[in-house]
């Protein structure tokens, strides 16, 4: 058995996660050690349970993937949802969570409580699921795509991705961001044999050290990554890793896609733009982070290096960023942009006219 980085990184996950329930932790167990080379009498007699049930598991992630893991409702029926139901949460899917929610992405148990809230309709987190997997949607995994009431909405997107798909001869492109408020966890976790652990819950003890921010730019041409760790967020810090981040570049026209924060607008950061004329911002629509390249390249790192690590203080955690860098720049590979202004504008037309949809509908 044969599975993608983002089928491991789940199931690990579904593993150390406190949320997790042992039962469905040890399916997950199940596949991995499928995925390791080990037999199916091994794995039975690792887990504490019979062929058959490792048999059920692994048919059912072969089926569905890591949602086959989870519990199926018993005794239940077929749920009758109405259509405009159905319609709402495949519009709403397709959107970020409305700001109130504190939400970053959905989850179907998520969805499933805004839909009651919203709709008063009960739905069960498992429809919800089935609804996404049968239309190809995974807002959990890759997140949503979110609306932004830019005016120059248009034009930013134009603009950005005409640097992706067509940058001007000779000229570099960086795509510059910070990640804040890093934190430096130790991470303690009691080993249970793993007999307990199909039948106990797991506990995690968690140490916070300290935080750090990541300044980093990544070159969209080459893939590389120029980081720095540092301790405070402001226009000064900013200023200080944008000199060094285009230094290797002198000479060259050099076009800095980033968001359009305060930091990155200060008065000092403008006399510097106005004294170094080949150095061109490009900011990003307001509220759509997701079209710099960085984002994409934070994502990877916070899954491979940081979400799960332990770090007994700030220095580990600055020392591992730095780790990953240096390995990452070994073998760059760019981000391949492939959507056209015109394509990401035609489906911001189709959101918008979905949820127009639903807002004339629910007012009749």
């Amino acid at each position: 058995m044969e599975l993608t980085v983002d089928q491991r990184s789940e199931l690990r996950a579904m593993v150390n996660s406190p949320e997790v329930s042992a039962t469905v932790a040890t399916r997950a167990r199940i596949v991995l050690w499928r995925a390791q080379g080990r037999s199916k009498k091994e794995i039975s007699e690792l887990a504490g349970v019979s062929r058959p049930t490792v048999d059920l598991w692994l048919d059912r992630f072969a089926v569905d993937g890591v949602v086959g893991l989870l519990d199926r409702p018993r005794g239940a029926g077929r749920e009758q949802v109405p259509a405009a139901i159905r319609a709402r949460i495949l519009a709403a899917s397709r959107v970020s969570p409305p700001a109130e929610t504190g939400l970053s992405h959905w989850s179907s148990r998520e969805m499933a409580a805004f839909i009651a809230r919203t709709e008063a309709v009960a739905v069960s987190h498992h429809y919800v699921s089935k609804l996404w997997r049968d239309n190809g949607l995974a807002p959990h995994r890759q997140g949503t795509f979110k609306l932004s009431r830019d005016p120059e909405f248009a034009g930013k997107v134009a603009d950005i991705v005409g640097l992706y798909l067509d940058p001007p001869g000779g000229a570099v492109v960086l795509s510059l961001d910070e990640k804040t408020q890093i934190q430096a966890l130790d991470r303690t976790q009691p080993m249970l044999p793993i007999s307990f652990a199909a039948t106990e819950k797991r506990t995690h003890d968690y140490v916070r050290h300290g935080v750090t921010n990541l300044f980093a730019a990544l070159n969209v041409g080459t893939g590389e990554v120029f980081g720095e760790c540092k301790p405070t967020r402001d226009g000064a810090d900013f200023l200080a890793f944008l000199k060094k981040a285009v230094q290797p570049h002198a000479g060259k026209d050099i076009h800095v896609v980033l968001d359009n924060l305060s930091t990155h607008t200060t008065p000092d950061v403008v006399a510097w733009l106005a004294d170094n004329p080949r150095v061109r911002f490009h900011f990003t629509p307001i509220g759509s982070s997701w079209i710099n390249q960085i984002e994409t390249w934070f994502g990877v790192i916070t899954r491979q290096s940081i979400r799960r690590g332990t770090f007994t203080s700030v220095k580990v955690l600055i020392a591992q960023i730095r780790d990953y860098i240096a390995h990452w720049n070994t073998n760059p590979k760019p981000f391949v942009w492939t959507a056209t202004a015109e394509e990401i504008l035609a489906k911001v037309r189709l959101v918008q006219t979905n949820i127009k949809k639903l807002v004339d509908n629910n007012a009749k």
